[in-house]
């Protein structure tokens, strides 16, 4: 099929001076970009709009989703024609037949749970496998997660990786990356990840970069101990020779806040070093993740049934309670640096819960009749710790600070849910919307780059990222002058408006604002 867009902006994803002209698809692939005149199986006019590649993103949890819904119209309708999978550390392979069901739980509140799918996959080359048969809406990478790495070979204790441990863990990245992984992707303070050693790490990000991959890290502290946590991570981009993503840079807590520019300082250095060094960001001053993060690294050894069995203890839960407000050293302490009335409730499975969706934990306490702390185990035990919180932790002007840096592309973060967090529906919009056209934080083509070619080649993503003959037809035509993100905390799950339309692999998946529910997308396999 020819399709032929005419007379819009032309805005490259290269960072050059956009143009006006037109961009000819033959087929899933871009033959022409200029001026052209010929016969076309679809004339598209982008008079007054802007044609850009389409949108990568970079940290997504839509891994159980696409299996379960896989034509993920969210993601599209915000102009994203790419996302990359198995974050954090946690997610769906390598998956041993032995730990399916407790994996099952503790994975439940990243990417959700179903009894709808096959879990007796394994590995990720039968995992992709597995999307590519049921088809996805938009294309799919994925990062191998230390997690599941950790649990195929010492399965959830605390325990230190010996020589033969390291060895198997090896041998497991090197089978999925030859099975079709991107890279490999850590979440330092979550189980089992968080157990793991700077020389464990540097150990398997050896055989990542054999494989010239990328190290996604959510870092240990991203708060108090955020200037250590940072050398640890270059240290071993140093030390292995593997390319450095740091997932959702950010500094958390107004005690913290201070760090910022040192921070930055860091990666200046690390890069005169000759390190290859990134970052992502979503555009808001709010994260969101599991609310048992606000549990310290103890109660989790052993897996959920253990971490379940420690809240029927008093005596347990009091320890909790003390190191919450005592904090332990390397600890990120969301509560310390968030607040138990700036955490907010936004996912819960079970019906006679769903009335506590959008209440912080102060409010929580009051609903139960109980302090904040206990109220708040109750719901996480009576939940089998499958419950999702938003955390505010930043300063609107950080946000500026981040989106200017040369290391940072955009990505959503974003997590299904309930009630999810804005950023799964309008994390790029927001960036074009209100940090280009309002506050011109960026120009324009700076936002596209970091939207687009910037991402493809920081996760080595070929022929995608630019408005560019011989790459896939991956694009977006957007009005400039209306988009914008719509969702709130409160209200979150809103499309975004301005958005034409969306091509993916050459299939017209949005056309003038309506969703064609068509499967187009790809594996993307390294």
């Amino acid at each position: 099929m020819k399709i032929l867009i005419k007379n819009g902006l032309i805005v490259d994803g290269n960072l050059n001076k956009p143009f006006i002209g037109d961009v000819l698809i033959v087929d899933n692939r871009i033959k022409k970009v200029g001026t052209i005149d010929e016969e076309a199986d679809k004339i598209i006019d982008a008079k007054e709009r802007v044609i850009s590649p389409g949108f990568i993103d970079t940290h997504s949890h839509s891994d159980l989703a696409i299996l379960v819904n896989p034509y993920n119209e969210i993601k599209i309708r915000q102009g994203i024609t790419t996302e990359i999978l198995g974050q954090d550390g946690r997610s769906m392979a390598p998956l041993p037949k032995k730990y399916i069901k407790e994996w099952r739980k503790i994975n439940a509140a990243f990417n959700g749970d179903s009894d709808d799918i096959d879990w007796n996959y394994e590995t990720t080359e039968n995992y992709l496998n597995m999307l590519e048969e049921k088809g996805v809406g938009l294309n799919q990478g994925y990062l191998i997660p230390h997690g599941n790495i950790r649990l195929e070979v010492m399965g959830l204790e605390n325990k230190k990786a010996d020589p033969s441990d390291l060895e198997k863990m090896r041998e497991i990245i090197s089978r999925e990356m030859k099975g079709g992984a991107l890279g490999l992707s850590t979440g330092l303070i979550y189980s089992p990840c968080v157990y793991g050693s700077t020389e464990e790490l540097i150990e398997i990000c050896k055989v990542v970069a054999e494989f010239d991959g990328i190290f996604a890290v959510h870092q240990r502290s991203e708060a108090d101990t955020i200037i250590e946590s940072m050398k640890e991570v270059i240290r071993i981009g140093r030390e292995s020779g593997v390319k450095i993503h740091f997932s959702h840079f950010k500094v958390c807590g107004k005690n913290n806040w201070k760090y910022l520019d040192e921070a930055f300082g860091l990666l200046e250095e690390a890069k005169k070093e000759g390190l290859r060094v990134s970052f992502d960001q979503y555009p808001y001053v709010a994260g969101s993740t599991s609310l048992g993060v606000i549990l310290p690294p103890w109660v989790y050894e052993g897996g959920t049934e253990k971490l379940l069995e420690r809240l029927e203890v008093e005596e347990n839960r009091k320890r909790i309670i003390k190191d919450i407000e005592t904090g332990i050293p390397g600890w990120d302490n969301f509560v310390d640096f968030a607040g138990l009335d700036q955490i907010f409730i936004t996912s819960v499975n079970k019906e006679e819960n769903k009335s506590l969706l959008g209440k912080n934990l102060i409010e929580l306490g009051k609903i139960k009749g109980k302090d904040p702390y206990n109220a708040t185990f109750d719901l996480i035990y009576d939940e089998g710790n499958s419950v999702d919180m938003v955390d505010f932790y930043g300063l609107e002007e950080h946000v500026a600070k981040i989106l200017k840096r040369p290391e940072h592309n955009v990505c959503t973060d974003g997590m299904p849910s309930d009630n999810p967090h804005p950023r799964l529906y309008g994390s790029f919009p927001r960036v074009l919307g209100r940090y280009v056209r309002e506050e011109k934080v960026l120009s324009l083509e700076e936002a596209i780059y970091k939207m687009t070619n910037k991402p493809a080649e920081t996760i080595k993503i070929s022929d995608r990222g630019q408005i560019k003959e011989g790459y896939f037809a991956d694009i977006v035509i957007f009005d400039f002058e209306k988009i914008i993100d719509k969702g709130t905390y409160t209200e979150p799950k809103q499309y975004s408006e301005g958005i034409d339309y969306v091509i993916i692999n050459g299939n017209i998946v949005i056309e003038e604002g309506k969703y064609n529910r068509i499967l187009a997308g790809s594996i993307l396999r390294g």
